[in-house]
């Protein structure tokens, strides 16, 4: 006697009981690609910092989804059209959103595969997985990529107001205990609306919308570049290029299978794209992997495979400073110098101890895809111009800050 399918629950520490439902986006869910982000963090390393971050990237996109259900039928509600299909097409877009992000998340994003985003290989993900449930996903991709007439649809999805942003500050502060990243999605979605075909606030949220500006700006100093987090995922970086050195010069190191492929080659997008062996390859990538790695390499001959691999498994990151201006050639010499003398290594091999970049943000980016606020009057003005309080300048200037890594200690 056939089963009667019923449809699942999943009960998310942030939202309560999410319900997915049997069909396209049940069957998603449950395909390898997807589960892999069980796989994958959701914030790198910074649980160096805050012990409790070890959310993934799986649960982000379940949380995006139940967001972006909320979003709709609030938008329902006032009497603006999403059809089923538009619907299905738009949980999909969402769920899918991050499936081309690589280990540990943004933070291998350049050195695993050089000069492809994971927005590019998520796109890619998302045309074959729709060869493979014989197109499907088609309005999907259409919204994902802003080529479908709602542009508002497109704007839930990727925006300055968009069903990701809503769910990272949120679930990130969760986790990380951060309470200053904590916003109020409920209050921000119940305030959504359309005019004109673009996704507008009223104005009695502009407040909430304040807070969410506020609080991304601060979890991004506080979480995501925060001076440690820093100073552990370059030397992460680091430990990938050093790996890919070895492995291109004929060096026998330990090595996944799935890794190996692509320390000893550089990928272009189009390999990507028309070469399905390189996109499986990539799918069977995860944390894993690189922790396998570490512990490998951490035993390796070479000096600087295995003392940065120690470092990142036992916590002891390189020191950091971070400053306002850009660090001058003889600060960063004079680290160098130290560092070549009390470890004993070459002018070529200190640049992966000794190391000097720049991080940036801006937390609200004037003209695009703004975020705009439906005043009581009517009329539709950008949250710079609603805003009586609102510190734009503070908010919208890119802020720059420069950080210098170097041994503290001789090991």
């Amino acid at each position: 006697m056939n089963k009667t399918k019923r449809n699942k629950i999943l009960n998310d520490p942030i939202y309560g009981f999410i319900t997915l439902k049997h069909g396209i986006i049940y069957d998603l869910i449950e395909h390898p690609y997807f589960q892999r982000l069980r796989r994958i963090s959701q914030l790198g390393l910074s649980y160096l910092v805050y012990p409790g971050a070890y959310h993934t990237r799986f649960q982000h996109a379940i949380g995006c989804m139940y967001l972006m259900n909320k979003s709709i039928s609030q938008i329902r509600n006032k009497e603006h059209e999403i059809t089923e299909k538009e619907e299905e097409a738009l949980n999909i877009a969402i769920l899918l959103h991050d499936i081309g992000h690589g280990p540990f998340s943004h933070t291998l994003e350049k050195s695993i595969v050089e000069n492809i985003s994971h927005e590019d290989l998520s796109s890619i993900f998302m045309e074959e997985l729709n060869n493979q449930f014989d197109g499907k996903l088609t309005l999907a991709i259409q919204i994902f990529n802003d080529n479908y007439p709602k542009k508002f649809l497109h704007q839930l999805v990727s925006s300055q107001l968009d069903m990701d942003r809503l769910d990272y500050l949120k679930r990130d502060s969760f986790f990380t205990g951060v309470t200053e990243g904590n916003i109020g999605t409920e209050r921000i979605i119940n305030m959504l609306d359309v005019v004109n075909d673009e996704l507008v606030v009223e104005e009695k949220g502009i407040y909430s919308i304040e807070k969410f500006l506020i609080a991304r700006r601060l979890m991004y100093w506080q979480v995501y570049l925060h001076k440690t987090v820093l100073s552990s995922e370059n030397m992460l970086i680091n430990i990938l290029k050093r790996a890919k050195e070895l492995m291109i010069n004929g060096e026998n190191i330990f090595s996944t299978k799935s890794l190996k492929i692509f320390l000893n080659k550089k990928f272009i997008l189009s390999e990507f794209k028309n070469d399905k062996s390189v996109l499986e390859n990539f799918s069977q990538l995860d944390d894993h992997d690189i922790y396998a790695c570490l512990k490998e390499w951490r035993k390796e001959k070479d000096f600087i495979l295995s003392n940065l691999s120690g470092r990142i498994l036992d916590r002891k990151p390189l020191k950091i400073k971070i400053q306002n201006t850009p660090f001058t050639n003889d600060e960063i010499k004079n680290e160098r110098e130290k560092a070549m003398k009390h470890l004993n290594i070459s002018e070529d091999e200190v640049k992966f101890f000794v190391f000097s970049h720049k991080v940036s943000n801006n937390t609200y980016q004037i003209g695009k895809a703004k975020i705009n606020i439906l005043m009581k009057d009517g009329l539709i003005q950008d949250l710079t111009e609603a805003s009586d309080q609102f510190n734009i300048d503070a908010l919208s200037k890119t802020v720059n800050k420069y950080f210098l890594c170097y041994p503290k200690f001789v090991y």
